[in-house]
């Protein structure tokens, strides 16, 4: 048996720290016979004409997002306003949002640009852990943010007891931790498994399903293990959101003022549309029925949450929230006024 060499070339257009992340922990797979060493992203190959305003608008796109959640992360770093746990971990989200699609979108550019993409299999996987990993961070953390809203509007008197801003930081870090863990143990599982061809992907990035299609082994142990792991950090954060939000929509009913009714469904109309959003696009890629589905609607449905979840989340806490709005403002004052 050998051992897979880590001398696999990669691609200049390749986040290299995917590749470094797996030689970090140093992987043993001396049981592993694959013969793939590359795998070909068809990527857009089948948009013809249209690849080069395809190409201009995801790379204005990718540019947009980054500066939008790069623009929140400042925003509230800098405004004290703005030092409160739902910002905490509004910037963990913007962090998330910017790992998801720059894992995502420069290979996808690759591909629009020379048609048919190449890249090697453990930067293919690697790839898929990093996005498994933004959405579980996702995921974890809009809980805890739907949880900070439900102890501000249904329990405000013991809101500054609970979110203190060491509780914050370990929830956090608690998420990433756990995000990281749960998708090593999954990489590290289909890194076991024979890869013998074809070394072919029909979509514009390497997702969960495409990677084991390529497998020539039995990969029942593998999906077994996806299922579990989507439990904790999918379908249990997604029960707690839900719980809160029919708490909190309750509560805010209840209220006999008109205006205060207002202004508390205001303080959590964004979190929420966010969390719409996310767990809708999801829903559509990877719960509705995939027979019926042909490759043109994958792909589209992918680009739903790779691409425009993380475009949305930093336009919406802007568009819908006064503290931004007002925080951005100032900054902007004070810039003009340096110069």
């Amino acid at each position: 048996m050998k051992k897979i060499s880590t001398k696999l070339q990669i691609n200049t257009n390749n986040i290299g720290v995917f590749f470094a992340f797996l030689d970090y922990f140093e992987v043993e797979l001396k049981n592993n016979t694959s013969t793939i060493t590359s795998v070909i992203i068809l990527g857009f190959s089948d948009i013809g004409r249209f690849r080069s305003i395809f190409f201009t608008l995801l790379l204005l796109v990718y540019c947009v997002t980054i500066c939008g959640n790069f623009t929140i992360i400042t925003l509230v770093s800098t405004s004290k306003n703005l030092h409160t746990p739902m910002y905490y971990f509004l910037t963990h989200l913007s962090i998330s949002d910017i790992m998801l699609i720059t894992d995502i979108v420069p290979n996808a550019l690759y591909c629009l640009l020379v048609e048919v993409g190449v890249m090697c299999f453990r930067c293919c996987v690697a790839q898929y852990h990093f996005l498994a990993v933004a959405l579980c961070l996702e995921c974890l953390l809009l809980a805890i943010m739907s949880f900070d809203r439900y102890l501000a509007i249904c329990s405000p008197l013991h809101y500054t007891s609970i979110m203190k801003m060491s509780f914050c930081q370990n929830m956090a870090f608690f998420s990433w931790i756990l995000s990281f863990l749960i998708i090593w143990v999954e990489t590290v599982t289909i890194h076991m498994l024979d890869f013998c061809g074809p070394n072919i992907i029909h979509h514009y990035f390497c997702d969960f399903s495409p990677i084991i299609q390529l497998s020539c082994s039995d990969t029942s142990i593998v999906e077994l293990e996806i299922t579990l792991f989507c439990i904790p950090v999918i379908i249990l954060p997604f029960i707690f959101i839900t719980s809160t939000y029919i708490c909190i929509i309750s509560s805010i009913l209840r209220i006999q003022s008109h205006t205060r009714r207002q202004k508390a469904f205001s303080t959590c109309s964004s979190h929420l549309t966010v969390v719409s959003i996310f767990y809708g696009t999801l829903s559509c890629t990877y719960l509705l029925p995939t027979k019926g589905q042909t490759l043109k609607l994958s792909k589209v449905l992918s680009l739903l949450y790779t691409v425009g979840t993380p475009l949305l989340n930093p336009i919406i806490y802007s568009l819908r929230n006064k503290d931004i709005k007002q925080a951005f403002t100032k900054l902007i004052h004070k810039s003009s006024f340096r110069i």
